[in-house]
């Protein structure tokens, strides 16, 4: 429940004016510096999100007992989840030097997408489009780099003139797949993870705002059950779609390096 986004309402003000919303969603100013230098709410919220997976795997595996429990018994089950669900389907065994970097990845924007539920800060860090697109762009080149290091130059002949196509259609093919592989991927990435939280993130600051609206209206208030209703239940959907976007993201990645590790034949 968007708790903060509520104290931007009050009694005599339009619940959806561009004063109540802009403080809580769009809201650059900074806390330490300023202009290129400037630390805001997402870069405090970025580094909290990278400190708490930190703080959650040491603290699990700090002194692991054979079998696992507590904590440990979680953090194993992430392991196990990135290496057998998404590893092994994905790459296969040449994956799996692969499986402290996606579970890096995706515990950190799991976490970070969690932020927009959590009172107090209800916030995604991944509704910023510099996170976002800062994660594809290691993605990027990330399964650049592997395509060369494992195929070599061939790694550009076997992506730009895929294998089994009529030479006459590599005049329209090439500039298909080059687009489609070194630009629509990561700018893909990207964006369906932005896209999904904002719109998620807005929409649970609308029902909020318009609950304290219909409730501070006598000839409304009998609504703003329904409503209140309707913002938990979108923020139950809401942690399904943060922990979903998150996988999304990390079996792309998965996909995009296992393809670049393994030439099309």
């Amino acid at each position: 429940m968007p708790i903060a986004v509520l104290a931007f309402v009050g009694p005599d003000e339009g619940a959806f004016s561009d004063n109540h919303i802009g403080p809580e969603i769009f809201d650059t100013s900074c806390l330490i510096g300023s202009g290129d230098n400037c630390f805001n709410r997402a870069s405090g919220l970025m580094v909290l999100a990278a400190l708490i997976v930190i703080a959650l795997f040491l603290i699990a595996f700090w002194q692991p007992h054979l079998v696992p429990r507590g904590l440990q018994n979680v953090m194993e089950s992430v392991v196990e989840f990135i290496r057998n669900s998404i590893i092994m389907e994905v790459m296969g065994p040449a994956g799996l030097p692969w499986l402290p970097f996606l579970t890096a990845m995706f515990s950190f924007i799991l976490v970070s997408n969690i932020f927009e539920i959590i009172p107090g800060i209800n916030f995604p860090v991944t509704s910023r489009i510099a996170i976002p697109a800062f994660l594809a762009g290691i993605v990027w080149f990330c399964f650049v780099i592997v395509g060369f290091k494992e195929q070599g130059m061939g790694y550009l002949k076997n992506t730009l003139f895929p294998p089994g196509v009529p030479p006459a259609m590599y005049i329209l093919m090439t500039p298909i797949e080059f687009v489609s592989v070194f630009l629509v991927r990561p700018f893909s990435l990207s964006v369906r993870l932005l896209g999904n939280m904002f719109a998620g993130h807005l929409i649970l600051t609308i029902f909020a705002l318009g609950t304290v609206y219909l409730l501070l209206k006598p000839a409304t208030a009998v609504f703003s059950p329904l409503a209140f209703g309707l913002m938990v239940a979108l923020t139950a959907f809401e942690m399904l779609v943060a922990v979903l976007q998150a996988y999304i993201f990390t079996i792309l990645t998965a996909v995009y390096i296992g393809s670049s590790m393994h030439p099309e034949h």
